[in-house]
């Protein structure tokens, strides 16, 4: 039995690419920076794997004898956003970024999903999501337009209060701007964002749901559950590759209810198969609002759980802890930011090698075929070799 875990650690990069300068990212680095920021990590289970080893980080010193191999990726394609960095872990490579909208959508577009859903909107500008609800809402309570927003990554966000319109409603007026934004307005997501609460007192709610256009090609997963291996997609992973390639989506709404299914899934799923996990709450509640101390308690608490992961891996099985961007919440920006991402691949006769830095995610796809032993085709180099000594032979 061969089970291939990649649990992403979103927004969790560690250090600006070289190409930062042209994003406005100098001098990022998410993991290092909340590490400063904080007075050091507690983060013992993770430093055993090597993290410390990846980059210097304060509290996580490196170890003379890793539990893990450790590494480094680079982002080959263009861009540094979450639909981005997955299809990249998943062997496709974007030449041209997504379309961002610095001064809002088109006024023809906007009107035209304006007909479709029967109503006006506000915003329709970059902002904060937690912001523009503060400058909106009270708007939005009393006139029932929903609020349309975007951010410096290829995003069309509908943000609604729960008790003013239906989740369905807001979800199928999300549907409804999925099949607008096509051609050169494919915008990589279109998100719902319910919130509820009073003037003064917004909150955004977990019921958020991504529309993601769909991959432009084949990625690993197609290649697994046309070979009869399924994939489960933990969290928003099925929304990202708009279902294509997924066995079953595993709803998450945390990384804490996250890491609870992917214990679940060790535990039920005896059989060859991929489990594809996202951690949203590093990205979503801490990095984008610049929330220091929580991105600092949320990596401890990760931490925290890697005993009980590690438990529940059987022999043949490999984890891979990566991310798919950075999001440093200690720059001035509350946006993603490029940034190498860190890879530490744990499971019993795994070499603690270093790695080294990869040219590109896609690495993690050509090493997900091999371990498989199915075809497919991508930039990405397997490093399986190097990490299971057996497969040298």
């Amino acid at each position: 039995m061969k089970r291939l875990v990649l649990l992403v650690l979103d927004s969790v990069g560690v250090g600006e690419l070289p190409d930062a300068h042209l994003y406005g990212d100098e001098g990022s680095n998410t993991l290092g920076n909340v590490a400063e920021a904080v007075g050091g990590l507690n983060m013992p289970h993770a430093q055993k794997l090597g993290l410390g080893n990846i980059i210097p980080v304060k509290g996580v010193p490196p170890t003379d004898q890793p539990q893990a191999a450790w590494g480094k990726m680079a982002e080959l394609s263009k861009g540094k956003d979450t639909t981005t960095g997955h299809w990249e872990i998943a062997g496709l490579i974007l030449k041209a970024p997504f379309p961002t909208y610095p001064d809002g959508f088109p006024p023809e577009l906007m009107a035209e999903f304006e007909r479709r859903i029967g109503r006006k909107t506000l915003g329709n500008y970059p902002a904060s999501g937690t912001v523009i609800i503060d400058e909106l809402g009270e708007e939005h309570l009393k006139t029932g337009f929903p609020i349309v927003y975007t951010s410096a990554d290829s995003v069309f966000q509908i943000a609604a209060h729960e008790e003013v319109v239906p989740l369905e409603q807001l979800y199928g007026w999300c549907r409804i701007a999925r099949e607008l934004l096509t051609g050169p307005h494919a915008v990589a997501r279109v998100i719902a964002r319910p919130f509820v609460g009073r003037p003064g007192a917004f909150q955004r709610t977990a019921n958020r749901q991504d529309f993601s256009v769909a991959p432009f090609g084949p990625t690993i997963l197609d290649a697994l559950t046309n070979s009869g291996i399924p994939v489960y997609g933990v969290g928003k992973i099925s929304d990202i590759f708009a279902g294509q390639g997924i066995t079953e989506a595993v709803p998450s709404k945390s990384n804490q209810q996250g890491m609870d299914r992917l214990v679940e899934l060790l535990a039920a799923k005896q059989e060859d198969c991929l489990i594809f996990v996202n951690l949203v709450d590093f990205d979503m509640l801490w990095g984008h609002r610049n929330n220091v101390e929580a991105y600092a308690q949320g990596l401890e608490e990760f931490d925290a759980r890697l005993p009980e992961i590690k438990g529940a891996l059987q022999e043949g099985d490999l984890l891979f802890i990566l991310a798919d961007h950075g999001c440093d919440p200690t720059t001035i920006s509350t946006d993603h930011s490029r940034e190498y991402v860190p890879l530490l691949v744990v499971g019993q006769g795994v070499e603690p090698v270093n790695l080294g830095v990869r040219s590109t995610f896609a690495d993690v796809a050509k090493t997900a075929a091999d371990y498989f032993g199915i075809p497919y085709e991508t930039v990405g180099v397997s490093f399986l070799r190097e990490i299971l000594p057996k497969e040298r032979s």
